[in-house]
C-alpha cells in the first residue's frame, strides 16, 4: 500500500481563519463538564491549531460534583470563554446567543447546521446557545462501532459456552452465573458477575434499562408511546428488572461495592478484566476497554447485547443518532472576543480540519491508498487506543465537544476511522475475527436490530425541564428517590423486596409526577409542531 503524496498548499491560498494575514495568537479558556486529563504541552494537534489559527486552549476539567461546581461558577459569574453545554448555565444566562454571530461570521457553521437550525433554538426564548457536538450527518452513514446502551458481556463468557445467541435478561444472567461458578477468579482476583454504575450524572446504569427491556429506545426517564410520555420508574416492568437484580445479588453475582464506588473506581474494575457484565453506554467505558486491549486481554473486552424480557419483543437499543441538544460548546458572556472564537470554530468545521481532528496527520497517523481510501498501519491502530499516546497526538478534550461532521467526507471516506469499513476489518484482532465469524457477523453492531426512523420529537431526554420549574424539581426528587431506594431494594433479602419496592413507589406517589410528565408532553408537541418538515 503506497502512501499518497502530500498535497502542498498553494502560496496564494489563504489558510482557513487567517484572512490572509499573519496569525495573531490568542488563548481560549475552556471548561469541560466532565473529568479528563490535560493534553501534553507539546500536543501536535493543538500546536497545529495554534500555528494556523492562533488559538491555544487552557482546559479546566470537572473535579468533583458537577452541580456544586456549576453553583459556584454561577454564584460568582465566574465563566471561562467557552463551556460545555448545561441547562443550568443556560438558565443562569451564562452563554451568549449565537444565531446572529453565526449568520455574520461563521458561514461554515451555518451550512453545517442548516438542516438543524430550528432544533437548536432554545424553546424558552428562541436563541441558539449551544453548538451540538453530535448528530449532524453528511453523506453515507458508516456504522461498525456501537456507542450506545446495552447489556455488556465479556467475549470470554460467550466463547466459553459456544457463542450462544442471547436474547433475554434471564439467559444473560444464567450465563454470567455459570461462568462465575466455573471461574471464581480471573488473573488471581475474584470474578465480579455484574456491575451497576450509579454515580453523579452517569446514573443511567441503574435507571434506564427497563425501557429497553420492553422494546423502547432511550428517552431518558420516560417511555413514549404514540407521542405521549410517562415515567416508568414505578411501573411493573421496572419492578421486574429490579427484582431480577435483587435475585442476582442474593446469588452473589452483583459486586458488593457497586453502590459505593465512583466513576474512576468503576472504570478500574472494568480495566482489571474481572467484570463479566454491566448495563452501560459504550462510550462511557471506552477508556477501560482501551486499557484491556492495551493489556492484550481481548477476550475480556465486551459485546453489547440488546436484551429484552421476552424474545418475541423486538429490541430498540440502536437509534439513528439524534442531534445532541444541550451538549457541545457554548461561548460565555465573559468571553473577551466571541467573534474570534466563533471564527476559529468555523475554520475547524471545514473538511481539512475535521480530517485532522478525527484521523490525525496524513503520513503520520494514517495513510491514503491508491484508491484514495484512508487506512492505518497496525502500529497506527495500536496508537489510537493508547491513552498516553492520545494525550500527545490527539485533541480529544476539545474535539469531543466541538461541532463535527459525522458520516462521510466528500471524498467518501468515513469521518470516524472506526467506521471506515475496510479499516475496521483490517484492524480486527485475530480473536475478534474468529469471534464475529462464529456468529456470522461483520461487526459488533450486527448484534442489534436496525434502528427505525426516529420519531420527530425523539429523544425526550434532551428536553430542557427549565431550572427552578416544578418539572425540574420533581425530576430531581425522582432521581434522588431512585438513587436512595433502588439500591436498598436490590440489596434487600429476597423476602423483603416487596416491602422495599412498595416503600419506593409510595415515596414516588408523594411527588407531583404529573408536572414532570406535562412538561415533557408539552415539549413533545412543540417539537412535532416546530420540527416536522
Amino acid at each position: 500500500m503506497r502512501p499518497r503524496r502530500k498535497k502542498r498548499t498553494p502560496r496564494n491560498k489563504q489558510r482557513p481563519g487567517t484572512d490572509g494575514n499573519k496569525v495573531e495568537p490568542f488563548e481560549v479558556s475552556v471548561f469541560i463538564g466532565e473529568a479528563g486529563q490535560q493534553p501534553t504541552p507539546d500536543n501536535k494537534i493543538y500546536k497545529k491549531i495554534k500555528d494556523e489559527l492562533g488559538a491555544s486552549f487552557n482546559f479546566e476539567f470537572l473535579a468533583g460534583d458537577i452541580n456544586q461546581k456549576l453553583g459556584v461558577m454561577i454564584a460568582g459569574s465566574d465563566y471561562p470563554d467557552m463551556m460545555t453545554g448545561n441547562t443550568k448555565l443556560t438558565a443562569a444566562g451564562a452563554y451568549i446567543p449565537l444565531e446572529d454571530l453565526i449568520e455574520e461570521h461563521a458561514p461554515n457553521l451555518k451550512k453545517h447546521y442548516e438542516d438543524y437550525w430550528n432544533m437548536m433554538k432554545d424553546p424558552n426564548d428562541g436563541h441558539i446557545y449551544i453548538l451540538p457536538n453530535y448528530g449532524v450527518f453528511n453523506g453515507k452513514l458508516n456504522s461498525s462501532w456501537y456507542s450506545g446502551p446495552a447489556f455488556w458481556i465479556q467475549k470470554a463468557v460467550l466463547e466459553e459456552f459456544g457463542y450462544p445467541k442471547v436474547k433475554t435478561l434471564d439467559e444473560y444472567f444464567d450465563l454470567i452465573g455459570k461462568y462465575k461458578e466455573k471461574y471464581p477468579t480471573i488473573d488471581g482476583s475474584p470474578t465480579i458477575g455484574f456491575e451497576i454504575l450509579n454515580y453523579d450524572w452517569r446514573n443511567w446504569g441503574l435507571f434506564n434499562a427497563p425501557q429497553h427491556l420492553i422494546g423502547h429506545p432511550n428517552d431518558g426517564g420516560v417511555v413514549v408511546k404514540d407521542g405521549v410520555a410517562e415515567v416508568f420508574a414505578n411501573k411493573d416492568y421496572a419492578k421486574q428488572y429490579y427484582q431480577k437484580l435483587n435475585e442476582m445479588n442474593a446469588q452473589g453475582l452483583i459486586d458488593k461495592e457497586t453502590f459505593v464506588q465512583n466513576y474512576d473506581q468503576y472504570l478500574a474494575k472494568l480495566s482489571s478484566g474481572t467484570v463479566l457484565g454491566m448495563f452501560d453506554q459504550h462510550w462511557n467505558f471506552q477508556n477501560a476497554e482501551n486499557s484491556l486491549i492495551t493489556q492484550g486481554k481481548d477476550e475480556r473486552t465486551y459485546v453489547g447485547l440488546p436484551l429484552v424480557y421476552d424474545e418475541n419483543t423486538k429490541d430498540h437499543y440502536r437509534d439513528r443518532a439524534p442531534l445532541n441538544l444541550n451538549n457541545g460548546f457554548g461561548i460565555s458572556v465573559n468571553a473577551k472576543d466571541p467573534v474570534k472564537i466563533l471564527k476559529m470554530l468555523d475554520a475547524l468545521i471545514t473538511e481539512d480540519w475535521q480530517k485532522v481532528l478525527s484521523w490525525g496527520i496524513e503520513g503520520e497517523d494514517y495513510i491514503v491508498n491508491e484508491e484514495g481510501r484512508f487506512m492505518k498501519t497496525q502500529e497506527q491502530r495500536d496508537a489510537f487506543t493508547d491513552g498516553t499516546w492520545k494525550l500527545a497526538n490527539k485533541a480529544d478534550a476539545f474535539f469531543g465537544f466541538a461541532p463535527k461532521i459525522e458520516g462521510s467526507f466528500s471524498d467518501g471516506n468515513a469521518t470516524d476511522a472506526a467506521a471506515q469499513p475496510e479499516e475496521y476489518k483490517a484492524g480486527l484482532k485475530e480473536y475478534d475475527k474468529k469471534f464475529l465469524e462464529a456468529y456470522g457477523f461483520d461487526s459488533y453492531v450486527d448484534f442489534f436490530s436496525e434502528p427505525p426512523e426516529n420519531e420527530v420529537a425523539y429523544p425526550a431526554w434532551t428536553i430542557d425541564l427549565v431550572e427552578g420549574s416544578e418539572a425540574k424539581v420533581v425530576n430531581t426528587k425522582l432521581n434522588d428517590l431512585s438513587t436512595k431506594f433502588l439500591p436498598k431494594a436490590i440489596l434487600a433479602k429476597p423476602a423483603d423486596f416487596e416491602s422495599a419496592w412498595s416503600e419506593y413507589t409510595a415515596e414516588i406517589g408523594k411527588i407531583n409526577i404529573k408536572a414532570y410528565e406535562d412538561r415533557i408532553n408539552e415539549q413533545i408537541q412543540w417539537r412535532i409542531t416546530n420540527w416536522s418538515k
